[in-house]
């Protein structure tokens, strides 16, 4: 196949000192491909410069710089390094041959030669060569569709997150845009303490990835909840609070029957996760296991600052949104009882970005 479409017009380069040698190669295979020559191992890189060859046949013994010497040069240069080179010598020693094969040729052939032995030799390795460029060329339109797959695989999941997402917003009236906010939090947040080195190996860029994807599920289990809860305009009573506190109940039911369905996926256990514990508190109190400190995964702990935060900040039915320093108050007044002191400490350092967000994705008022 390859000698059909692509051996005839190659570009073979020729390299020796004796002109008579580099004639008669010329003449026995200029009808199939085409030949560059050259008189030293110096010019050869002058020629090569301006004409890159598919195959190279090159003398060892040549004054100034021998053909091992050129080899090892070729073979140390990107744009060079896959030529075949194939040594044209009167050395027959087997230590020859073996130093030859170490700097980087394909082949040996011994003068005086026979041109048929030369003929058949040149088209194996123009064959080999273009079959190898071949399958890397396949290799690579097979990764890019892998990449593009992934990528769709990846947009079909996204989408489907928010569409779940979508579905208990619709569902509780006060969420507003705050999946979106609570998703750009939470990755921020997690950025800033992977520079704290009691995280830096668990708060990889894959891990943040997971967290940010997830983080919109952390309410799904409100989809659970009555509509008469949900949408009451007013504080909720007592028992009506405890309906609410199952809403993380719910969510691990529904995201437990998804990964039984589909098996071991790291999406899915950060997503249990965080929708499980994002309303435990660092000092046991929270709910609904009442896990403490860092027995609370920290996907639950990043998750638990972001998502009061961003509710201190809107506006309720039954209460006016707080401003930034107001959140920001609670917030310090919580650490070390409701959230993790590191966490706190990484919220601090970069609180303008929580701004910046909250301005970014503000809620859309009602007209």
């Amino acid at each position: 196949m390859f000698q059909l479409f692509k051996l005839q017009g190659s570009k073979i380069l020729i390299v020796d000192d004796v002109k008579m040698n580099i004639d008669i190669l010329k003449n026995a295979l200029e009808d199939q491909y085409n030949i560059i020559f050259a008189l030293s191992g110096k010019s050869a890189f002058e020629v090569i410069r301006n004409e890159l060859p598919d195959l190279i046949l090159l003398d060892i013994n040549m004054p100034e710089m021998d053909g091992y010497e050129v080899c090892q040069h070729l073979k140390a240069r990107e744009v060079t390094e896959n030529i075949p080179v194939i040594f044209l010598t009167a050395m027959t020693d087997i230590e020859d041959k073996s130093k030859g094969f170490r700097q980087g040729a394909v082949d040996y052939i011994t003068k005086p030669f026979e041109i048929a032995e030369v003929e058949a030799r040149v088209k194996t390795h123009l064959e080999l060569k273009f079959a190898k460029e071949a399958l890397i060329m396949q290799n690579e339109i097979l990764e890019e569709l892998v990449k593009d797959r992934t990528k769709e695989l990846e947009n079909v999941k996204d989408a489907t997150i928010f569409s779940l997402a979508a579905v208990a917003e619709t569902r509780d009236p006060e969420t507003g845009s705050h999946i979106m906010r609570t998703q750009n939090y939470v990755k921020i947040l997690a950025e800033q303490l992977a520079k704290n080195l009691k995280y830096k190996e668990v708060l990889t860029k894959e891990f943040i990835e997971l967290l940010y994807k997830s983080a919109p599920l952390h309410d799904i289990g409100k989809v659970g909840v009555s509509d008469i809860i949900l949408l009451k305009a007013a504080k909720l009573g007592s028992e009506e609070f405890e309906e609410i506190k199952k809403h993380p109940y719910y969510a691990k039911r529904a995201l437990r029957v998804a990964q039984e369905r589909l098996g071991e996926n790291s999406f899915l256990k950060i997503a249990q996760e965080i929708a499980w514990t994002h309303h435990e508190k660092w000092d046991g109190s929270g709910y609904p296991e009442g896990i403490k400190e860092e027995s609370i995964p920290l996907s639950g702990r990043l998750m638990a600052l972001v998502d009061v935060y961003d509710a201190l900040i809107s506006e309720r039915v039954y209460k006016e949104a707080y401003s930034h320093e107001e959140a920001r108050s609670i917030i310090i007044e919580g650490k070390g009882t409701h959230f993790d002191p590191d966490v706190v400490e990484a919220f601090l350092e970069i609180e303008e970005k929580f701004i910046a967000i909250s301005q970014q994705y503000k809620d859309k008022v009602n007209s």
